[in-house]
């Protein structure tokens, strides 16, 4: 081949290659976390004010049936940002990113990483990864935190002595100090600029995570009574043991005991409401900028969170308040779609891997779980195949579909729930002979074989699982309320 030929070969092949990329979408990439369904779009609470969410909703695929893969932020997050179950990786607790071996990350390939090999630009900001980690090879620019000490005015709410943890009220900083405030503002800024190649940028808004802080105006927007979730009080006693020590008795007693069940439930939507805020900041800047009519946007939270419900706090269960999640799908390419598309079918956060690659005409790597939910931009009642499974240590599982919730655990305890009859688990059937078959089907879906826990790496293991079953010792032989007689003195 001469000089001259291979030197207009190149051009051709360079021009074929702009022209390919110029095509694909950007991605807006939005992850929340610890947000439950207390959300307009999704009706989770009666008094949630989110009305830029759900603008996104009206314009998106609405998934209302959505689940997270392992109801806690580090092994949620792992899971879907490399693509791959708990049980098929072992990382089923929490861990240090930067600790994890190279001879296990490195059979995986990010997210960002995926979109960077691939001819995107890949920008961060926020909680993407657990810790806001920032590895190389994932990211083109990651924004770096500006850290400014947030004053709380616990007066006008609620702090458990001088925990900055455990604080529920707002803040007295101007809206610029706040971390989410400072992410959005990153978001905004790429959204505003021409980009030459097409772009991934993830943003990572940490509230409603504890503390439930945020600008006194969301309280203020708040009704000052808030409606509390419905309780069953004897809704453990037909709870195997295993699924009774993930609750966290120690919050509920301390909220009940300094009667701030009301403040607490009411700094989370406030949060909410918060988040929503920087969401929308988002959303304006995506409509004023170049990329509005070419860009993929997904929101989505890690898990979702306990507020009184089976006498619980927070997340760390495999009961609907825990693994249920906003998940929205938007696509700006499509013009004259209906508004409000719904899809009801269980699906689970593990198949957003696989739709991104999908939509943006990525190679997914052969290993990735899930399957795409590209085709449900257009058919929103399309069928799915893959089952919405939550993974909480080893051994310990819950498939959830259209109508029925299905748990396992470690040590062979069982639990299952007939949402059509029974929204709030309080009912279990696993022993109910009438329900075998449904049983059986539901329980066919778990994996048949798991990943060894991986242990170099681990931050926190705060659960009793196949690997911890002694940990199961205390609670084993004790009648539900002899439990709660011998917790007092503790709860106290």
């Amino acid at each position: 081949m001469s000089i001259r030929i291979f030197a207009t070969w190149l051009l051709f092949s360079l021009g074929c290659l702009s022209n390919c990329l110029a095509d694909r979408p950007n991605v807006l990439f939005i992850a929340i976390d610890d947000m439950n369904d207390w959300t307009g779009f999704l009706g989770g609470h009666p008094q949630a004010i989110t009305p830029n969410m759900d603008r996104l909703a009206r314009r998106s695929v609405n998934f209302t049936n959505a689940h997270c893969i392992a109801p806690a932020c580090s092994p949620c997050r792992l899971g879907l940002l490399y693509g791959t179950e708990p049980f098929h990786s072992g990382l089923y607790p929490f861990y240090d990113h930067q600790q994890i071996p190279d001879s296990v990350l490195g059979k995986y390939t990010s997210l960002p990483a995926l979109f960077r090999q691939q001819g995107y630009q890949s920008f961060g900001a926020g909680k993407i990864f657990h810790g806001s980690v920032n590895l190389p090879g994932d990211w083109d620019d990651y924004h770096q935190k500006n850290q400014i000490k947030l004053t709380y005015a616990a007066e006008l709410g609620y702090q458990q002595g001088d925990s900055t943890k455990m604080a529920f009220c707002p803040t007295t900083n101007p809206l610029e100090d706040h971390p989410d405030f400072q992410v959005a503002s990153y978001g905004v800024d790429v959204l505003s600029r021409d980009h030459d190649q097409p772009f991934f940028l993830a943003v990572g808004i940490v509230k409603p995570h504890l503390a439930f802080v945020c600008p006194e105006q969301f309280f203020e927007m708040q009704a000052e009574q808030v409606e509390a979730p419905a309780i069953e009080p004897k809704d453990l006693t037909d709870v195997p043991w295993v699924g009774r020590s993930m609750v966290k008795l120690g919050d509920d007693h301390k909220f009940r005991k300094a009667e701030a069940w009301q403040r607490v439930r009411r700094s989370y939507l406030a949060c909410i409401s918060w988040a929503d805020y920087n969401v929308g900041r988002l959303l304006d800047a995506l409509d004023a900028s170049p990329h509005a009519r070419n860009t993929i946007v997904v929101l989505w939270s890690d898990h979702g969170y306990h507020q009184g419900e089976k006498r619980s706090f927070r997340k760390f269960s495999l009961w609907e308040e825990s693994t249920r999640v906003p998940f929205l799908l938007m696509d700006t390419r499509q013009q004259n779609v209906p508004e409000k598309r719904s899809c009801d079918e269980a699906v689970s956060l593990i198949n957003i891997y696989r739709t991104l690659g999908d939509l943006c005409s990525l190679k997914v790597p052969q290993y990735v779980d899930g399957q795409s939910l590209a085709g449900l931009l257009t058919q929103p009642d399309k069928s799915i195949d893959t089952p919405a499974i939550t993974t909480w240590g080893r051994g310990n599982y819950t498939v959830r579909g259209d109508r029925y919730r299905y748990i396992r655990y470690f040590d062979g305890g069982e639990e299952l729930y007939d949402h059509s009859t029974d929204p709030n688990e309080w009912k279990n059937l696993a022993d109910d002979s009438a329900y075998a078959a449904i049983k059986s089907q539901l329980s066919n879906q778990l994996p048949d074989k798991e990943a060894p826990l991986v242990k170099p790496g681990i931050a926190l293991w705060n659960v009793i699982d196949a690997d911890q079953p002694e940990k199961l010792k205390k609670f084993k032989n004790t009648t539900w309320p002899d439990w709660l007689k011998k917790m007092k003195p503790k709860l106290q």
